[in-house]
């Protein structure tokens, strides 16, 4: 069965991956994100139980 043979897709695989961390994902990394996270505080709000008929 030829799709259970790695060797054509292995080199493609090997090269799709060289190039996205040596040649991608160097110019990408010194982009600063616009939306920074903030560290801002969620305010919890209690929640009530409802009250089931059936239990």
């Amino acid at each position: 069965m030829p799709q259970l043979n790695p060797t054509p897709w292995f080199l493609t695989m090997l090269l799709s991956w060289l190039i996205f961390a040596l040649l991608i994902q160097p110019k990408l990394l010194p982009f600063i994100p616009t939306n920074t996270p903030s560290n801002k505080l969620t305010q919890t709000t209690p929640t009530l139980s409802w009250n089931w008929p059936w239990t």
